[in-house]
């Protein structure tokens, strides 16, 4: 594999569903903010919820970033996509009952009754391998691979 490797839409859309956790990107008192969200994907639309503080009043109705990105174990790799779009709170009632079926479960105790969702017009992504990245089932760069004696079956 290359080092990098451009994802398509639809892979970007493919990583974005297995995604847990995202972060979005505003412009708040003309210096740009982020904020962790968990989030989830709805019709080519991302949703999450937030409080009516400061991510909500910097993103309501404006452009913004989301950014999620993840590492693939078996094969040493990082991917890395972003979202960007318009964000809007969801207010009308169809659309507000539809998102609150969806699997968005606040990790904390603050209040989050905004429910808020991105209309993307550019989603991009990338896949790259790590060097000296992490895999699962194979031993580190450094360990010495122990070989098991061979054992005779008698019967």
């Amino acid at each position: 594999m290359e080092s990098q490797t451009e994802l398509t839409v639809a892979q970007c859309w493919q990583a974005l569903r297995e995604g847990v956790v995202g972060r979005i990107a505003v412009v708040h008192d003309r210096r740009p903010d982020i904020f962790p969200v968990n989030y989830a994907v709805d019709h080519g639309t991302l949703v999450f919820r937030t409080g009516s503080g400061t991510l909500f009043e910097s993103a309501d109705g404006t452009f913004v970033a989301f950014e999620v990105d993840g590492y693939d174990v078996k094969h040493a790799e990082a991917w890395s996509v972003v979202a960007r779009g318009v964000a809007h709170e969801v207010y009308e009632l169809d659309d507000a009952l539809a998102a609150m079926r969806l699997p968005l479960h606040p990790w904390h105790d603050a209040p989050k009754p905004r429910i808020m969702r991105i209309h993307p017009d550019s989603v991009s992504g990338r896949r790259f391998v790590v060097k000296g990245g992490h895999r699962v089932g194979e031993p580190a760069v450094d360990e010495p691979v122990v070989e098991e004696p061979a054992t005779e079956v008698r019967s």
